[in-house]
């Protein structure tokens, strides 16, 4: 029997996108899947647009908040009614590659692995390529994790039957980040990165990724607050993190001819 795949989409006022979002969904090769919208207070028309969606597939299935409440608390509302063997997360404006899960599905059956992730393309708000791939490790460990975050979230799944659900903690930003960082701890196996890409990020001009200088209050509460690291040592690895992010990881990032 195939197993499941939970998928979360957390939706705040994506109401120009969110189709495209679900249809690279339902393209999918790989059909035994579960997509869970969860609603955070929409106040345009993404809720009507994704009941559309509901109404069609009774694999979709649609969440409400009626207020904001931060992309943490909508991604743990959808891990909580995950009924998958495997969760895999998808953000709302982002967009997967139609053999996205099969070839995830078929690398973590055949190596055993527990997390996994993989290559992603840049787009821009009309979906039109910005010619830019970030390419992932091909074995990630979670020491290297601590040091930067190299599993973008629209990539990464993980087997819940053996890891637990996990649930991402109560920080404005950088949640994705120690979600994985908590999956390759409980897994004690580093994760599996694929070189082709996967998935296509749309990138926005206010993302925190475009702010270098808020990257230095976030990443040290991810250090302090959510890894629990002392203050010392919360300062040390945020050292080793503008170093690796700035002079390793961001050889990752390559042009497409």
């Amino acid at each position: 029997m195939q197993p499941l795949v939970s998928i979360v989409t957390p939706i705040y006022n994506n109401e120009g996108v969110i189709g495209e979002t679900i249809q690279s969904v339902l393209d999918q090769s790989y059909t035994n899947w579960e997509l869970l919208l969860v609603n955070d207070g929409s106040i345009d028309n993404s809720s009507e647009l994704a009941n559309e969606h509901v109404a069609k597939d009774p694999r979709i299935q649609l969440f409400e908040f009626i207020e904001n409440r931060g992309a943490a608390e909508a991604r743990n509302q959808g891990s909580e009614m995950a009924k998958g063997d495997y969760i895999a997360f998808l953000d709302a404006d982002d967009l997967w590659h139609n053999q996205k899960l099969e070839i995830q599905l078929k690398l973590m059956t055949e190596k055993n692995v527990d997390v996994c992730f993989g290559g992603y393309e840049m787009i821009d708000a009309e979906s039109k390529p910005l010619n830019i791939k970030v390419n992932a490790l091909p074995v990630l460990t979670y020491e290297k994790l601590l040091k930067a975050n190299y599993i973008g979230n629209l990539t990464g799944m993980y087997n819940c039957k053996k890891l637990g659900k996990i649930y991402t903690k109560d920080l404005k930003k950088r949640q994705d980040w120690l979600l994985w960082i908590e999956a390759l701890k409980r897994s004690r196996k580093p994760a599996h990165g694929i070189s082709e890409t996967i998935a296509y990020y749309r990138k926005s001009d206010n993302s925190l990724s475009s702010n270098k200088m808020k990257l230095i209050k976030h990443n040290f509460n991810v250090y302090r607050k959510g890894v629990r690291f002392n203050f010392i040592k919360s300062c040390f690895y945020l050292l080793l993190f503008f170093y690796e992010h700035f002079f390793i990881k961001s050889r990752l990032i390559k042009p497409i001819a």
